[in-house]
Formats: structure tokens, sequence, C-alpha cells
């Protein structure tokens, strides 16, 4: 990033200068270069548009019990009180970071990624036949045990493939998902009673599910690449391409490090530096400003549509927000700026929690959830946004994504349960004000948050100028 851009550190002129004089002896020239480029980068593109796929899966097998609750999970457990919402608030942090610390060292994501895969895929199938309130909670921890290190893992693995100024759309890509919501309507809406079973139970929605997980796995063994430097489908000179654009992009390369660091070496670095854990708390916030997302169908079926309609009505807004936030990460890669995209998107969103408030008119209440949509954009420039700070060493950015994700987790914990009391309790409907309220006061915390990150970074280039 260069001196002009002001949310990350900045990379010499010299260096740049330099690497310029490389480029006509070991790619035969600029030209030759840039084809090249892009060539590897359609190469890179297609096996790692398979992680959207696990991501979906991953999104609906973590979500399945928060759509099937329109559809009577509550009362065929025989749930009470807050028993639900403590089936949503199990947690995906005890092994995130020891996850990428371990693939940062293996280096080979195309086994270990799929192997989760398949151990969550069993027990989000084995989750079906649960008939109780204990059995369903324990299935929902070791899912998500095992489900804890494909997101921050993903990442990764993006990161170590992709500049700074490639990155942001490449992760919108990814996490964008609208179609969840769409594919849980069809099995409860087409399958419900069939062979005297619930929907929700154990022969379609989580049956389907898992078995779907599972059937994933031998594709994504084959298709996955690893790191730059055991990809068994590359070629020498893609090979030094890829090498050398991360090298240009952070300014110091990162194979040395991958291979003769120690351990826990990157944990130690990512710990003691406090702009890792500001980054983590700022994710903290912004997951609670988006606390929306979990009980959007119940939100939903405030309007008084038909249990399968609300679903139905989920879906519009989350096509929107994939739309949008494909087209404002590219932008913001393009110009390499993430604070302000941050701001604006929060904004707008506090605007539709704003408006939300007083509305109970059917049109305006499906509108403002447009606006809050829009607003998971600043999930991905968060994220973005700790791979342009943390570029090297490898080992320490892993420790970083797993650090955003597992405080992400740890605010869902709180989205649910926080001092016996709930962000979204139903006694609260179905105007949701103190929900909002809580929602818009994340949100404006986060903004403050990313402006102190900023200046700070801002004094940080001008030492490098």
């Amino acid at each position: 990033m260069t001196t002009n851009h002001s949310d990350a550190v900045s990379i010499s002129k010299e260096h740049d200068e330099c690497k310029e004089l490389d480029l006509d002896v070991e790619f035969d020239g600029i030209e030759a270069r840039n084809k090249l480029e892009r060539r590897l980068l359609w190469k890179l593109d297609l096996p790692m548009s398979f992680l959207v796929l696990i991501y979906i899966i991953n999104h609906i097998d973590r979500n399945n019990a928060s759509t099937a609750r329109t559809r009577g999970l509550v009362t065929d457990l025989h749930l009470e009180g807050q028993q639900f919402v403590t089936l949503l608030s199990i947690l995906y942090v005890i092994m995130q970071i020891p996850s990428n610390m371990f693939l940062n060292y293996i280096g080979k994501p195309s086994l270990y990624l799929p192997a989760c895969m398949t151990i969550w895929g069993v027990i989000s199938a084995l989750t079906g036949i649960t008939t109780k309130f204990v059995g369903a909670l324990l299935a929902r921890f070791f899912l998500g045990f095992v489900e804890a290190g494909f997101v921050p893992g993903a990442v990764f693995l993006i990161s170590k493939w992709y500049k700074r100024d490639e990155i942001g759309v490449r992760l919108a890509i990814l996490f964008c998902n609208a179609f969840g919501a769409l594919i849980a309507s069809g099995i409860l809406a087409k399958m419900n009673g069939v062979c005297g079973q619930a929907a929700w139970s154990r022969f379609w929605l989580f049956y389907v599910e898992g078995a779907l997980t599972v059937s994933v796995l031998i594709i994504a063994v084959f298709i996955l690449p690893d790191f730059p430097t055991n990809t068994k489908w590359l070629s020498d000179d893609e090979r030094r391409l890829v090498l050398r654009r991360m090298e240009e992009d952070a300014g110091v390369g990162d194979q040395s490090e991958t291979k003769n660091g120690s351990f826990g070496h990157g944990f130690y670095l990512a710990i003691a530096d406090w702009k890792v854990w500001w980054l983590a708390i700022l994710a903290f916030a912004q997951t609670v400003a988006l606390s929306f997302i979990f009980y959007f169908p119940s939100l939903t079926a405030t309007l008084g549509y038909n249990p399968t309609a609300s679903l139905l009505l989920v879906a519009p807004p989350w096509v929107y927000a994939v739309i949008f936030t494909f087209m404002w990460t590219r932008h913001s890669d393009k110009t390499q700026e993430r604070f302000f995209r941050i701001t604006i998107s929060s904004i707008i969103g506090i605007f539709g929690s704003l408006i939300s408030i007083p509305v109970s008119v059917s049109a305006v209440a499906v509108l403002h959830r447009f606006f809050m949509a829009q607003a998971y954009s600043v999930v991905i420039l968060i994220t973005t946004w700790t791979s342009n700070t943390f570029p090297r060493p490898p080992s320490k950015r892993a420790v970083c994504f797993s650090l955003n994700n597992a405080f992400a987790q740890l605010a869902n914990k709180f989205i649910n349960e926080t001092n016996g009391k709930y962000i979204w309790p139903i006694i609260w409907g179905p105007t949701y004000r103190y929900s909002y309220a809580i929602v818009i006061t994340s949100s404006v915390t986060a903004i403050t948050m990313a402006w102190i990150l900023r200046q700070h970074l801002k004094t940080l280039n001008k030492k490098l100028e």
C-alpha cells in the first residue's frame, strides 16, 4: 500500500522501484508478466470458488436451528424458556486459534479443511435424531467445535494467494450467502410431514444438509489448493510469480518464516500487538450490530405472513446485500481505502434501524431490512483491513484472523444471552425498539473504533515517508 492510503502501513518506494527493474529479466517483460498474471488469477479463482459452496453449507449448518424454529422445532423438542436461545449460543471459539496455527504449520488446506467438513457433516446429520434439549445441545456443541476452523482457515488460505488490492472482493464472494433461506424454505415447505417426520427433524433439514456436507468432501480434496510453495498444479513460472506478487505486495516474502518459524511464534506476535486486539473488539461490536441476522426469519414473521412466505422474504434483502457488498468491496480494493466504506455502510444500517422503530407498515418494514442487510459488508471490510494491516508474517496473520472470528462468535453469545436478558426477546416484539437501540449503539461504537485505528495507522504511515 502506498503512502497515499491511510488504512495500513506503507511499503517503501525504494522497494517498488527495485521490483520494476526485475520484471524484464525474470518474466520476459512487463507485458508477458501481465499476461501470465491474468491467466494465473483465473486459474486460482476457479478452485477458490469452491470455498463458496463449502461456506454456504457451513452457514446453513450453523443456522439450521434458527431456520427450523419457524416450523416447530421448539414444540417438537419441548423447549422451555430460554433453551432455544441457548442452542443458538454454541461457541465456535475453542478451536479457532489452534486450528489456524496448525493449518499454517502443516500447509495442507486441501486435506485439513475437507477433514473438518466430514466430521461436521456427520454431526449435523445426527442432530436430526435428537428428541430432547440435552441431545440437541450436545450435538450443536460438537458441531461448533469442528466447524470452528473453516471460516478463519478459508480466509487465511485466500490471504496466502491474493494481494491487498484483490482480497476484498474475494472475501465478499466467499461470505455473501443469500440463498440459505431459500434452500431451507424448500425443504421445510415440501417435506413437512413426509414419512411422519416434521420438516426440521431427522430425515430432512438436518439429514439433507449433513449428507450434502459429506458429499462435497471428495470433490474438495482434489479442487482446493494448498499454499503457493506446495500446490502441485502450478507451473514453475506460475509459482515464481505467485511468490513474487506476494513479496511485492508486503515488501518481504513469507516462505522462510512459514517453513522455519516455531509453531507458537505467530501466536506470541499477535497477542503482543494491541492493534490485533483492537480489531478483534471491533469485530465484536460489529457482530452485535448485525445481531438481527440470527432473527431475520422471526422478525419477518411479525409482518403477518405464513412461515414459508416469511422465509422467502428473507432472501431479497440478502440478494441486494450481495450485490452491494461485491461492488463496495471491489471499489475498496481499487482505492485501498477501508475506513470510509465501513463508516458509510454502518450509517446506512443505522438509518435502517431508526426507521424500523416507529414503523408498522409492511412495505416500509420490508424496505428497512434492505438498509440493514447491506451493513454486512462491514464484516468483509474489517476482515480485509485485518489482512492489510498484518501482511507478514503469515503465522501472525493466521492468529489475527482466528482471533477476529473468535471475538465475533463471543459476540454471538452476547447476542443471545446478556446477564439473563436477550437482545431480541419476544417480549420486546413486535416493534423491538430496545433491540434496534442496541444495534445502533454497537454500530456507533464500531465506527468510533475504526476511526481511532485509522488515525493510528496514518501516524505510522507518516513515520515511513
